[in-house]
């Protein structure tokens, strides 16, 4: 279905006027599509990564190290979603001076209002989009299901502005799986959303 700015309505849920490549902490939580459990499963609050899962790790791991100007604290990868910490660094301490982010060239054009949206090089948006797609690609090669949704369609992000909410943060990480039957990401509770 082609988009229609008269029939489809998509707010976005970020902060209006915040500049998303501007160095600093950001918490994200990342879900399956249709919060199927895709990744493991916890056991004895401890997660345990299956196939999929290691493929996510690994694409995590490999999202610092091809985008220089992120780096993570912590983070958990949970059978239907991940948590992590971002952190941005500042132009100037990143090691890439080209304009380029992750897989996508600097284009001149201006920002695109439907269809593909414009995401702003060495960004939030254009991190977890790398993420994301290279994500899905492998594990959808490993699983020879080509075109099969890994991701829902947008992700969660808290701006980290301050060092108590930094440790609550890690604190929550932290104990994801060992607080898995009452996440509200687990399958079996009632979704807020």
């Amino acid at each position: 279905m082609k988009y229609n700015p008269d029939k489809h309505h998509r707010r976005s849920i970020r902060l209006q006027g915040y500049d998303y490549a501007s160095a600093g902490m950001y918490f994200v939580a990342i879900c399956t599509y249709q919060r199927q459990c895709l990744f493991g499963a916890v056991v004895d609050g401890e997660m345990q990564l299956n196939d999929d899962g290691r493929m996510v790790s690994d694409e995590w791991i490999r999202s610092r190290n091809i985008r220089q100007e992120i780096d993570f604290d912590a983070w958990v990868i949970m059978p239907n979603h991940i948590h992590g910490i971002v952190v941005i660094y500042p132009p100037n301490l990143s090691q890439h001076s080209v304009g380029a982010h992750g897989r996508a060239p600097l284009q001149n054009v201006a920002p695109q209002r439907f269809g593909i949206a414009y995401r702003k090089p060495r960004s939030l948006s254009s991190f977890i989009a790398g993420f994301k797609s290279a994500a899905t690609k492998q594990i959808n090669m490993m699983r020879n299901a080509p075109g099969t949704p890994v991701w829902q369609r947008n992700y969660y992000e808290h701006i980290v502005r301050n060092e108590e909410s930094l440790q609550h943060l890690r604190q929550y990480i932290h104990n994801n799986p060992l607080s898995w039957q009452e996440d509200q990401l687990h399958p079996d509770n009632p979704s807020k959303w």
